[in-house]
Protein backbone atom coordinates (compact mmCIF):
# COMPACT_ATOMS: atom_id res chain seq x y z
CA UNK A 1 0.00 0.00 0.00
CA UNK A 2 1.28 3.38 -0.71
CA UNK A 3 0.65 6.01 1.93
CA UNK A 4 0.53 9.83 1.87
CA UNK A 5 0.91 12.01 4.62
CA UNK A 6 -1.64 13.53 6.46
CA UNK A 7 -1.50 17.14 5.89
CA UNK A 8 -0.76 19.96 8.68
CA UNK A 9 1.32 18.16 10.50
CA UNK A 10 4.65 19.86 11.62
CA UNK A 11 8.25 18.05 12.49
CA UNK A 12 9.60 17.91 15.97
CA UNK A 13 11.60 21.60 17.26
CA UNK A 14 14.10 19.62 18.69
CA UNK A 15 16.17 17.50 15.35
CA UNK A 16 17.37 14.65 18.03
CA UNK A 17 13.95 13.77 19.35
CA UNK A 18 10.39 14.35 19.06
CA UNK A 19 9.30 12.99 22.06
CA UNK A 20 11.63 12.36 25.23
CA UNK A 21 11.57 11.20 29.49
CA UNK A 22 13.98 12.91 31.39
CA UNK A 23 14.99 11.37 34.84
CA UNK A 24 11.01 10.17 34.85
CA UNK A 25 9.80 8.60 38.06
CA UNK A 26 6.35 7.18 38.92
CA UNK A 27 4.95 5.99 41.36
CA UNK A 28 1.70 4.32 42.40
CA UNK A 29 1.55 4.66 45.91
CA UNK A 30 4.69 3.28 48.37
CA UNK A 31 5.74 1.25 44.77
CA UNK A 32 7.95 2.80 42.64
CA UNK A 33 7.39 1.68 39.25
CA UNK A 34 9.51 4.00 36.55
CA UNK A 35 13.03 4.86 38.62
CA UNK A 36 14.35 7.86 36.77
CA UNK A 37 14.17 7.01 33.64
CA UNK A 38 16.18 8.46 30.56
CA UNK A 39 14.02 7.21 27.14
CA UNK A 40 14.82 9.30 23.89
CA UNK A 41 12.23 8.57 20.73
CA UNK A 42 14.04 8.94 17.67
CA UNK A 43 12.06 10.80 14.28
CA UNK A 44 10.47 9.00 11.79
CA UNK A 45 11.05 5.39 13.21
CA UNK A 46 9.68 2.55 15.16
CA UNK A 47 10.67 2.79 18.48
CA UNK A 48 8.97 -1.01 20.58
CA UNK A 49 9.34 -0.99 24.42
CA UNK A 50 9.66 -4.71 25.25
CA UNK A 51 10.07 -6.43 28.36
CA UNK A 52 9.00 -9.08 30.76
CA UNK A 53 5.09 -8.84 32.44
CA UNK A 54 4.68 -5.86 34.84
CA UNK A 55 8.24 -4.40 34.23
CA UNK A 56 6.32 -0.85 33.33
CA UNK A 57 5.91 -0.60 29.51
CA UNK A 58 2.25 0.29 29.32
CA UNK A 59 3.07 2.93 32.37
CA UNK A 60 6.04 4.08 30.51
CA UNK A 61 3.77 4.68 27.33
CA UNK A 62 0.70 6.27 28.94
CA UNK A 63 3.61 8.53 31.08
CA UNK A 64 4.85 9.67 27.47
CA UNK A 65 1.53 10.26 26.60
CA UNK A 66 0.58 12.52 29.72
CA UNK A 67 -1.98 9.87 30.86
CA UNK A 68 0.20 9.55 33.87
CA UNK A 69 1.76 12.35 35.81
CA UNK A 70 5.25 11.47 37.27
CA UNK A 71 6.36 11.78 40.82
CA UNK A 72 9.93 13.41 39.71
CA UNK A 73 11.43 14.13 36.12
CA UNK A 74 9.66 15.16 32.65
CA UNK A 75 8.22 15.00 29.67
CA UNK A 76 9.57 16.35 26.02
CA UNK A 77 7.03 16.70 23.83
CA UNK A 78 8.74 19.15 20.35
CA UNK A 79 11.12 20.97 22.84
CA UNK A 80 8.74 21.40 25.75
CA UNK A 81 7.63 20.05 28.68
CA UNK A 82 4.60 18.17 28.38
CA UNK A 83 2.48 19.05 31.48
CA UNK A 84 2.86 23.13 30.20
CA UNK A 85 1.00 22.02 27.27
CA UNK A 86 -3.17 22.06 27.06
CA UNK A 87 -4.25 18.75 26.59
CA UNK A 88 -6.04 20.09 23.53
CA UNK A 89 -2.78 21.19 21.92
CA UNK A 90 -0.68 17.60 22.96
CA UNK A 91 -3.73 15.78 21.37
CA UNK A 92 -3.17 17.82 18.44
CA UNK A 93 0.81 17.06 18.69
CA UNK A 94 0.56 13.26 19.65
CA UNK A 95 -1.87 10.15 18.88
CA UNK A 96 -2.44 7.44 21.63
CA UNK A 97 -3.78 4.02 21.01
CA UNK A 98 -4.61 2.29 24.18
CA UNK A 99 -4.93 -1.51 24.97
CA UNK A 100 -8.26 -3.21 23.87
CA UNK A 101 -10.26 0.35 23.18
CA UNK A 102 -13.82 0.11 22.72
CA UNK A 103 -16.50 1.85 20.61
CA UNK A 104 -19.85 2.17 21.56
CA UNK A 105 -22.32 -0.11 20.54
CA UNK A 106 -23.50 0.76 16.62
CA UNK A 107 -20.86 3.34 16.36
CA UNK A 108 -19.94 3.68 12.77
CA UNK A 109 -16.26 3.64 11.67
CA UNK A 110 -16.46 6.77 10.06
CA UNK A 111 -18.26 8.45 12.97
CA UNK A 112 -15.17 6.87 15.35
CA UNK A 113 -12.74 8.55 12.81
CA UNK A 114 -14.17 11.62 13.06
CA UNK A 115 -13.73 11.95 16.56
CA UNK A 116 -9.87 12.24 15.52
CA UNK A 117 -11.04 15.66 14.96
CA UNK A 118 -12.46 17.23 18.44
CA UNK A 119 -8.83 18.68 18.96
CA UNK A 120 -9.20 20.46 16.24
CA UNK A 121 -13.15 21.92 16.90
CA UNK A 122 -14.25 24.43 19.18
CA UNK A 123 -17.39 27.00 19.08
CA UNK A 124 -14.82 29.70 16.61
CA UNK A 125 -13.70 26.41 14.27
CA UNK A 126 -16.62 23.97 13.58
CA UNK A 127 -16.36 21.29 11.22
CA UNK A 128 -15.43 22.52 7.72
CA UNK A 129 -14.11 20.63 4.37
CA UNK A 130 -10.68 20.70 5.70
CA UNK A 131 -11.27 18.16 8.63
CA UNK A 132 -13.54 15.40 6.05
CA UNK A 133 -10.73 15.77 3.76
CA UNK A 134 -8.38 14.86 6.37
CA UNK A 135 -10.36 12.20 8.01
CA UNK A 136 -10.96 10.62 4.27
CA UNK A 137 -7.37 10.39 4.36
CA UNK A 138 -6.80 8.91 7.24
CA UNK A 139 -9.67 6.10 6.14
CA UNK A 140 -7.24 5.58 2.93
CA UNK A 141 -4.15 5.42 4.66
CA UNK A 142 -5.06 2.57 6.93
CA UNK A 143 -7.14 0.90 3.97
CA UNK A 144 -10.57 1.31 5.76
CA UNK A 145 -12.61 3.10 3.51
CA UNK A 146 -14.59 0.82 2.12
CA UNK A 147 -15.95 -0.19 5.51
CA UNK A 148 -16.80 3.38 6.75
CA UNK A 149 -20.38 2.73 7.27
CA UNK A 150 -19.76 -0.36 9.43
CA UNK A 151 -20.64 -0.44 12.66
CA UNK A 152 -17.09 -0.96 14.64
CA UNK A 153 -18.07 -3.78 16.95
CA UNK A 154 -19.21 -5.77 13.44
CA UNK A 155 -15.43 -5.84 12.38
CA UNK A 156 -12.63 -8.80 12.84
CA UNK A 157 -9.80 -7.71 15.38
CA UNK A 158 -7.43 -6.89 12.70
CA UNK A 159 -9.83 -4.29 11.10
CA UNK A 160 -11.03 -2.88 14.35
CA UNK A 161 -6.99 -2.13 14.98
CA UNK A 162 -6.97 -0.16 11.69
CA UNK A 163 -9.78 1.95 12.51
CA UNK A 164 -8.42 2.96 15.70
CA UNK A 165 -5.50 4.22 14.14
CA UNK A 166 -6.79 5.35 11.27
CA UNK A 167 -8.55 7.45 14.33
CA UNK A 168 -5.06 8.94 16.18
CA UNK A 169 -4.00 9.64 12.59
CA UNK A 170 -7.24 12.07 11.90
CA UNK A 171 -6.11 14.34 14.86
CA UNK A 172 -3.01 15.58 12.27
CA UNK A 173 -0.23 14.16 14.26
CA UNK A 174 2.79 11.96 12.73
CA UNK A 175 3.93 10.58 16.73
CA UNK A 176 1.74 7.56 17.36
CA UNK A 177 1.92 5.84 20.40
CA UNK A 178 0.58 2.30 20.65
CA UNK A 179 -0.20 0.32 23.01
CA UNK A 180 -0.29 -3.25 22.43
CA UNK A 181 -1.80 -2.84 19.04
CA UNK A 182 -1.79 -7.00 18.49
CA UNK A 183 -3.10 -8.08 21.83
CA UNK A 184 -6.03 -10.60 21.07
CA UNK A 185 -4.97 -10.62 17.10
CA UNK A 186 -3.97 -13.99 15.51
CA UNK A 187 -0.87 -13.96 14.17
CA UNK A 188 -2.25 -13.25 10.34
CA UNK A 189 -4.18 -10.23 11.60
CA UNK A 190 -1.20 -9.00 13.62
CA UNK A 191 1.36 -8.98 10.55
CA UNK A 192 -1.57 -7.26 9.23
CA UNK A 193 -1.51 -4.25 11.78
CA UNK A 194 2.22 -4.17 12.02
CA UNK A 195 2.47 -3.94 8.36
CA UNK A 196 -0.01 -0.70 8.32
CA UNK A 197 2.71 0.47 11.08
CA UNK A 198 5.53 -0.23 8.39
CA UNK A 199 3.50 1.56 6.25
CA UNK A 200 3.28 4.58 8.58
CA UNK A 201 6.44 4.85 9.15
CA UNK A 202 7.66 4.78 5.55
CA UNK A 203 4.99 8.26 4.99
CA UNK A 204 7.15 9.85 7.88
CA UNK A 205 5.15 8.76 11.11
CA UNK A 206 7.27 8.50 14.60
CA UNK A 207 5.59 5.42 15.99
CA UNK A 208 6.24 4.33 20.14
CA UNK A 209 4.65 0.79 20.75
CA UNK A 210 4.45 -1.82 23.04
CA UNK A 211 4.59 -5.33 21.90
CA UNK A 212 4.83 -8.67 23.44
CA UNK A 213 6.22 -10.76 20.55
CA UNK A 214 10.20 -10.59 20.86
CA UNK A 215 10.60 -12.16 17.14
CA UNK A 216 8.01 -9.41 15.61
CA UNK A 217 9.58 -6.33 17.87
CA UNK A 218 12.78 -6.87 16.15
CA UNK A 219 11.34 -7.39 12.77
CA UNK A 220 9.21 -4.32 12.68
CA UNK A 221 11.31 -1.51 14.92
CA UNK A 222 14.25 0.55 13.98
CA UNK A 223 14.66 1.10 17.92
CA UNK A 224 14.01 -0.87 20.71
CA UNK A 225 13.51 -0.16 24.52
CA UNK A 226 14.09 -2.93 26.58
CA UNK A 227 12.93 -2.72 30.52
CA UNK A 228 12.89 -4.59 33.27
CA UNK A 229 11.75 -4.38 36.76
CA UNK A 230 11.18 -0.19 36.01
CA UNK A 231 14.63 0.82 34.75
CA UNK A 232 16.08 0.04 31.04
CA UNK A 233 18.57 -2.10 30.37
CA UNK A 234 19.32 -1.17 26.83
CA UNK A 235 18.23 0.67 24.01
CA UNK A 236 19.14 0.90 20.39
CA UNK A 237 18.86 -0.78 16.55
CA UNK A 238 17.92 -4.67 17.22
CA UNK A 239 20.71 -5.81 15.75
CA UNK A 240 23.13 -3.79 18.33
CA UNK A 241 20.32 -4.52 20.88
CA UNK A 242 19.39 -8.57 20.92
CA UNK A 243 21.70 -11.06 22.57
CA UNK A 244 20.91 -14.32 24.40
CA UNK A 245 22.90 -12.55 26.94
CA UNK A 246 20.87 -9.77 27.76
CA UNK A 247 17.55 -12.36 26.94
CA UNK A 248 18.45 -13.66 29.80
CA UNK A 249 19.15 -10.72 31.55
CA UNK A 250 15.80 -9.30 30.89
CA UNK A 251 13.44 -12.20 30.62
CA UNK A 252 15.22 -15.14 32.27
CA UNK A 253 14.96 -17.02 28.46
CA UNK A 254 17.43 -19.13 27.37
CA UNK A 255 17.56 -18.72 23.54
CA UNK A 256 19.69 -18.87 20.47
CA UNK A 257 20.23 -15.70 18.10
CA UNK A 258 20.84 -16.35 13.94
CA UNK A 259 20.09 -14.07 11.20
CA UNK A 260 16.37 -13.24 10.37
CA UNK A 261 16.03 -15.67 6.75
CA UNK A 262 13.69 -13.01 5.47
CA UNK A 263 15.46 -10.09 6.87
CA UNK A 264 18.19 -8.18 8.18
CA UNK A 265 17.35 -8.00 11.89
CA UNK A 266 18.29 -11.02 14.75
CA UNK A 267 15.97 -14.02 14.91
CA UNK A 268 15.57 -15.70 18.69
CA UNK A 269 15.21 -19.08 18.62
CA UNK A 270 14.03 -19.87 22.76
CA UNK A 271 15.42 -23.05 24.32
CA UNK A 272 13.25 -25.12 26.63
CA UNK A 273 14.68 -27.76 29.36
CA UNK A 274 13.41 -30.22 27.38
CA UNK A 275 16.11 -29.33 24.80
CA UNK A 276 18.93 -28.90 26.61
CA UNK A 277 18.05 -32.25 28.15
CA UNK A 278 18.02 -34.17 25.04
CA UNK A 279 21.63 -32.38 23.45
CA UNK A 280 19.76 -30.35 20.67
CA UNK A 281 21.56 -27.41 22.00
CA UNK A 282 24.54 -26.31 24.12
CA UNK A 283 23.02 -23.95 26.50
CA UNK A 284 25.45 -20.67 26.67
CA UNK A 285 23.85 -19.15 29.68
CA UNK A 286 24.13 -21.04 33.12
Amino acid sequence: MVVQSITGVKPGVDGASRLAARGVTVEYGARTVLDELDVTVPPGVVTTIIGPNGCGKSTLLRTLSRLLKPAGGRVVLDGEDIATLRTRDVAKKLGLLPQAPVAPEGLTVSDLVTRGRHPHQSWLRQWSSDDADVVARALAMTGVSDLADRPVDSLSGGQRQRVWISMTLAQGTDLLLLDEPTTYLDLAHAIDVLDLVDDLHESGCTVVMVLHDLNLATRYSDNLVVMRDGAILAQGHPRDVITAELLHEAFGLRAKVIDDPVGDRPLIVPIGRAHVELGRFEPELQ
